[in-house]
């Protein structure tokens, strides 16, 4: 009896590297498209780093007339050499610096309990905390500050330095849970266990497993709450007072004629910040390659 071999259809005789279409696919098995996106991305690219660089040229300027001109008189680094000798500028920078650490510290202690309970245990109440965080995130600003603002004062507390810092951290935390959120999803609990297992106390369990795992989250979320704060204008100007933090500075500043040291410190703020973005990136790096 001769054995006739089976046909294969038209359809699964296609080529399993130019699949049903028979197009080849680009690079990484992804079929080529027009240039939009790649002209989109660039577009808005582009549309970022403008005012940067604007920044950054132009705080090497020479104005003469200690005010910020869109003329180009020359390159010079005085405005550099002389930070602070614009009244109150130094010390606008130095508050809204104290207030954007001391936010960040408070939002990562207060927020990485919340996101650990959030994320891993069930409790009365856990929807309506989870819809506190998210109408945090989602309260337009101005909402924010006008609320601060109402409630320090029903309470009897002057505006100042201490009204700044309590608002951005309330903003701060919502940030930091969701972060901190998305690096707990992301672990085991088998390691915690197996720590039990050997006679570890929850608190050592946490100390010497829980936090070194959430470490890079941790860090994620305070450089987050700290760039968050920093720049923060709205809600500031609600409860700042006679504080003055940087943004305050700069607007009234802007009004009356911008010295060229605000470009200099905005950029030693931009090139500390990306700075810290790269030896994270660098410090992810190698942590993949040695746990990889």
């Amino acid at each position: 009896m001769t054995a006739v071999a089976p046909t294969r259809s038209s359809s699964a005789s296609a080529s399993p590297v130019t699949g049903a279409t028979g197009r080849l696919p680009g690079r990484h098995g992804v079929n080529r498209r027009g240039p939009w996106l790649a002209i989109v991305y660039w577009v808005v690219i582009a549309i970022t780093l403008v005012p940067i660089v604007y920044m950054i040229v132009y705080s090497f300027n020479d104005a003469p007339t200690n005010r910020l001109s869109f003329a180009w008189n020359g390159f010079t680094t005085y405005w550099y050499a002389n930070l602070v000798n614009v009244s109150g500028l130094g010390q606008a920078f130095v508050t809204s610096v104290a207030v954007a650490f001391l936010a960040a510290l408070i939002s990562v202690a207060i927020g990485l309990p919340l996101a650990l309970a959030l994320e891993r245990y069930r409790f009365f109440g856990r929807g309506a905390v989870n819809a506190v965080v998210f109408a945090d995130i989602a309260a337009p600003s101005i909402v924010v500050g006008s609320a601060s603002l109402s409630f320090f004062l029903s309470i009897g507390l002057g505006t100042g330095f201490l009204t700044v810092l309590l608002t951005h951290v309330a903003f701060d935390v919502a940030y930091v849970v969701v972060v901190l959120r998305a690096r707990i999803a992301g672990t085991s609990r088998a390691l915690e266990e197996a720590a039990g297992d050997l006679g570890a106390t929850p608190l050592q369990a946490f100390r010497l497993v829980t936090l070194p795992l959430l470490a890079p989250g941790m860090l994620a979320a305070g450089l987050l709450a700290l760039a968050m704060s920093i720049d923060d204008y709205v809600i500031t100007s609600f409860v700042a007072g006679p504080s003055v933090t940087f943004p305050l500075f700069v607007y009234g500043a802007a009004k009356a004629g911008m010295p060229p040291q605000v470009l200099c410190f905005g950029t030693l703020v931009f090139a500390v910040g990306l700075l810290v973005a790269l030896l994270n990136g660098a410090l992810n790096r190698r942590l993949a390659r040695t746990r990889g």
